[in-house]
């Protein structure tokens, strides 16, 4: 017995939690296919974003990129033979949250796709995601195209095997690229580190590009690799979220406390994890985004929120720092007033302000950090995030970007079932 009362446990196991979750030091120290170094991941094994959820239930951009992860990993020829594998139970589906993994909208990891592989120097938790593909028709928003493959194979060919060797090169001098510092420095440049990774992915490749240089790959390889990145404002996603993942993972099962650890979409369900509650999954209906609309398209045809890039909200920032980046309201919609307004709210249903990731508009306060669940069920307050949106048809894929407000329903539950765990 420690002589504390409830009140006092959950205050001390909170107080801990946000701590570790700060304090996390997430480093990057490897590439590779996952069936190599993601533990669990194998053939005929499919990780996904989300909650747990069967073929039968999947949403239309679930759907495509389980049809274009069987058509890329080879088990299926044609589209049609892949949704035929997919209903037959023989492609096993699990979240990617439950291997310690994460990954953008759809999420799909397959065993032959190349994963970035993190390490938190601070606690040891090794954490998982996937490089990313660009916007518009690409596999994680349902797409499946020859044009989707091809850009796929080329991923784990040309620019995974360039980053595998820069990561090599970087180990024969440190322990890896450190993710927190380029992430801090980017919120003080205009990103919010969800929907906005412009200054991120350019302070990444500044570290990377000397030791890329290093590796003795051609210089073909080399000119694409590097182009294909530069190009791509959503480069760091990947990084960012992996290393998400690991503060988010430092905070997670610790007794008595109530701060959530994954707040995650599958394109039908949304779901939360409570530190104390271990992986029991807390779930309601995914909502469709409200946004900024693709030419040609509508609030008609989007899909409800997907993704597990909510994992940045959960550790402190994405749509919870919008306030550090005005610009971002052009890509999701709503205005520089909301972006501070929702990061001003964000406040009254979390723990504490994040010690590293700074906003300077708010005279350098910390982020929100550290949903609590008592807190979004006594204010009535949910976590709002900025997201992509995806075609609620398979194979078409991204139609837009913008703003999704979680259901209080699951928090409720969580607080419910916390409370018949302790006594309260």
């Amino acid at each position: 017995m420690t002589g504390l009362s409830i009140k006092e446990e959950i205050e001390k196991a909170n107080k801990e939690a946000v701590e570790r979750m700060m304090e996390s030091d997430p480093l990057w120290v490897d590439i590779g296919l996952a069936k190599k170094v993601m533990p669990g991941a194998k053939d005929y094994k499919l990780t996904h974003a989300g909650p747990p959820i069967e073929w039968g239930r999947m949403s239309g951009p679930l759907r495509g990129a389980v049809i274009g992860a069987a058509l890329y990993e080879g088990w299926a020829e044609n589209p049609v033979e892949a949704e035929k594998l997919a209903k037959s139970g023989e492609i096993e589906f699990e979240p990617n949250h439950h291997y310690n993994a994460v990954g953008p909208m759809a999420g799909v990891i397959s065993p032959s796709m190349p994963v970035i592989v993190l390490k938190d120097r601070k606690y040891g938790n090794k954490t998982f995601s996937l490089l990313n593909e660009g916007i518009g028709k690409v596999l994680r928003y349902g797409a499946y195209d020859k044009e989707v493959l091809d850009r796929l194979k080329w991923i784990r060919d040309t620019l995974g095997e360039v980053l595998s060797a820069t990561i090599k090169e970087v180990k024969k001098e440190k322990e890896g690229v450190e993710l927190k510092p380029i992430m801090s420095q980017a919120l003080h440049m205009g990103d919010e580190c969800h929907n906005r990774h412009v200054a991120a992915t350019s302070l990444f490749l500044r570290e990377i590009t000397p030791y890329m240089m290093q590796t003795g790959i051609s210089k073909g390889s080399l000119v694409e690799a590097y182009n294909f990145m530069n190009k791509n404002n959503f480069t760091f996603l990947g990084f960012a979220m992996a290393a998400a993942k690991a503060m988010a993972l430092a905070a997670h099962n610790i007794k008595y406390s109530t701060i959530a650890t994954v707040m995650t979409r599958n394109g039908t369900d949304i779901g939360i994890w409570v530190s104390s509650l271990g992986n029991q999954w807390f779930t309601a209906p995914a909502p469709v985004p409200k946004g900024v609309w693709f030419p040609g398209y509508s609030e008609k045809d989007a899909n409800p929120d997907i993704g597990d890039s909510s994992i940045m909200e959960t550790a402190g920032i994405g749509g919870f720092a919008m306030a550090a980046s005005p610009a971002i309201v052009s890509w999701v919609g709503g205005s520089v007033s909301f972006a501070v307004e929702n990061t001003q709210r964000m406040y009254e249903i979390t723990y504490t302000k994040h010690k590293y990731f700074t906003i300077p508009y708010l005279n350098f306060q910390g982020s929100p950090t550290g949903v609590d669940i008592r807190k979004v069920v006594k204010t009535g307050i949910t976590p709002t995030i900025n997201t992509g949106i995806a075609h609620k048809e398979p194979g078409i894929g991204q139609v837009g970007a913008g703003i999704v407000t979680f259901p209080i329903e699951m928090f409720k539950e969580a607080l419910k079932v916390f409370a018949e765990r302790h006594g309260v």
